[in-house]
């Protein structure tokens, strides 16, 4: 083993910036495959030449490292954010995949932490805000955290406070109209967490180099 590279989305980028740092073991968050097997052609060729010429292999875990409760990326969100976790949150056929707690904290104050964690990936942006709400009771789910499940779960939980990667339009038309704020951080920086912990722990554990290979995707 040379060394250990890790980067949230597989792609040419990713694997090139592997190549770059003499690295021969990937680790990404979302894996090669988005609708299902299809055929090797066209870029999916080219990437996979790419790994055997390089002899990269590659490991990918998604929904597990979102949830893993200490290298996962809703768990390093909060601790980024100085909040506690106390409980479960975003259920995906019946497993959480995300975090939620109590607080005593000005919204905007919890925003602007978000946005010092996420100011190298771009601004972030909220629902309406009104002056002086604060923040009670939050939930945590990165990537494209903001769906009509998790929101309806926030309502029938009382949390109103919902830190997320990115959602669809409506969402924010939602949120204000049932007194909810969101705060869209961002799916790519929410989710640069979990890959990078991942690499130092293997890395650590088995005295090698590592990099995060720093991809963005302006979302």
């Amino acid at each position: 083993m040379r060394g250990i590279a890790a980067a949230v989305d597989f792609s040419t980028r990713a694997i090139l910036g592997a190549i770059e740092a003499s690295a021969n073991l990937l680790i990404v968050h979302h894996g090669m495959f988005w609708s299902g097997l299809g055929p090797i052609n066209g870029p999916s060729y080219k990437r996979l030449r790419l790994l055997i010429e390089n002899d990269i292999a590659v490991y990918s875990s998604h929904l597990p490292l979102d949830r893993h409760p200490t290298l996962g990326n809703n768990i390093l969100l909060a601790a980024e954010l100085g909040l506690a976790p106390t409980g479960a949150f975003a259920r995906f056929q019946e497993i959480p995949i995300g975090l939620s707690g109590e607080s005593d904290i000005e919204t905007a104050s919890l925003t602007t932490r978000v946005q010092t964690f996420a100011k190298k990936y771009g601004e972030i942006r909220t629902s309406v805000i009104s002056p002086g709400r604060r923040t009670r009771k939050w939930g945590i789910c990165t990537g494209a955290g903001a769906s009509a499940e998790t929101l309806m779960e926030a309502a029938s939980t009382g949390i109103d406070t919902l830190i997320v990667g990115e959602g669809p339009h409506w969402t924010a038309v939602y949120a204000e109209e049932h007194e909810l704020a969101i705060i869209y951080a961002g799916h790519y920086a929410t989710e640069t967490l979990g890959v990078r912990a991942l690499a130092q722990h293997l890395a650590e554990r088995y005295e090698l180099p590592w990099s995060f290979i720093d991809a963005p995707t302006g979302l």
